[in-house]
């Protein structure tokens, strides 16, 4: 049976679901679309979620560094729903990452166990875990604001010759220089910023282009989202927004023929609610003009779980990249990133660039 080798940096909320998600499918063995609920692909190049191994994971947090992933993943701070709690694996042991900027300062401090509380263990050699560990891609759930730590592990993964998923809004993917690194090592790349399955910024983009393609101009729009898990928590610290800002603001300008100017346009989050958890609650409204210059307005209320929304995204960006291995590309994945991701090097719609990963997956475009 052919395994997908899978290294995890950040073994919180998103992680926790991912693996959680890869055991479910592996329990049910489903073997048709119909039976395989909540994924967007069922089969990618002959691999299936049950196909993704965890063989590394590195962490900072005294409470999962030097653990199994299979018992680090349920503890606090982490709070996303449970999918099951019947684990056989992964047993692979939690490493002590780099900190850099991964920890806010105030998330050493919060008076909860939503804190981070950073393991006086020594940082281990990345490259030589990663080369020791048989790892073929690295994915990356680092805290928002996690420039330094990004771009570390980024660095990681050439020396490694590992592929990476940036699933966070620090741009590798989409800035030239990084993906020519990335090219120039022979090391295909997806990235920047996920998208969820049904998120925020995939709801507005739909309905930015779907205002835009029935003729409505609009004028103004804003998201704002709410939730209660350590991604809010650690954006109460504004300063670590800026990249998050630009890609979520980007993702929705792509979708219209004339981009809203700044003050028309605001999306970002709001605040931090504790007794949400992992549910994150987001409010959009766009206002335009349609036939004969008539003004209309459209509110939506989105409620999802924000990790296992995540991971179902995951899953697919994960198969991609090891077809792209095999394949023997290199550098960005174009349609993918575009897909699977927020802020990719080029955009496209989404139907449009679901084409493209159909056309990627059945051999019909190297990307």
């Amino acid at each position: 049976m052919k395994k997908v080798k899978l290294a995890i940096v950040g073994i919180g909320n998103c992680a926790s679901s991912l693996i959680q998600g890869i055991e479910h499918y592996r329990k049910h063995n489903t073997e048709t679309r119909k039976e395989a609920l909540g994924l967007m692909n069922y089969e990618i190049g002959g691999y299936r979620p049950q196909d993704i191994e965890v063989v590394c994971a590195f962490d900072i947090d005294k409470r999962k560094v030097g653990l199994p992933v299979k018992k680090a993943i349920f503890q606090a701070p982490n709070c996303t729903t449970l999918i099951t709690n019947h684990l056989s694996e992964p047993n692979t042991i939690v490493q002590m990452g780099r900190v850099f900027d991964g920890v806010a300062e105030h998330m050493r401090e919060y008076p909860d166990d939503r804190t981070f509380i950073v393991s006086d263990k020594e940082p281990v050699d990345v490259v030589k875990t990663l080369k020791k560990s048989g790892a073929e891609i690295l994915i990356s759930y680092l805290p928002v604001g996690s420039q330094k730590a990004t771009e570390y592990y980024a660095e990681c993964c050439i020396e490694a010759g590992v592929s990476f998923i940036n699933c966070m809004p620090v741009f590798i993917a989409s800035d030239p220089r990084w993906a020519k690194r990335f090219t120039d090592a022979g090391i295909p790349i997806v990235g920047d910023d996920i998208k969820s399955q049904v998120g925020a910024t995939i709801v507005h983009r739909t309905l930015a282009k779907l205002f835009e393609d029935r003729g409505v101009r609009i004028d103004r729009t804003y998201q704002l989202n709410t939730g209660g898990n350590t991604d809010f928590l650690n954006m109460l610290n504004r300063t670590r927004l800026k990249y998050k800002k630009i890609s979520k603001t980007e993702s929705v300008q792509s979708q219209l023929m004339e981009r809203l100017e700044s003050e028309n346009i605001h999306i970002g989050p709001s605040d931090y609610v504790p007794w949400q958890n992992d549910n994150k609650v987001a409010f959009i409204r766009i206002e335009g003009r349609g036939f004969a210059n008539i003004p209309m307005n459209m509110e939506v209320r989105l409620s999802v779980e924000d990790s296992p929304n995540s991971a179902g995204v995951a899953v697919d960006a994960i198969r991609c990249l090891k077809l792209a291995r095999e394949r023997k590309l290199k550098g960005p994945l174009f349609s993918v990133s575009a897909y699977l991701m927020k802020h990719p090097p080029r955009q496209y719609t989404d139907s449009v660039a679901k084409k493209m990963v159909e056309d990627f997956i059945a051999k019909k475009r190297r990307d």
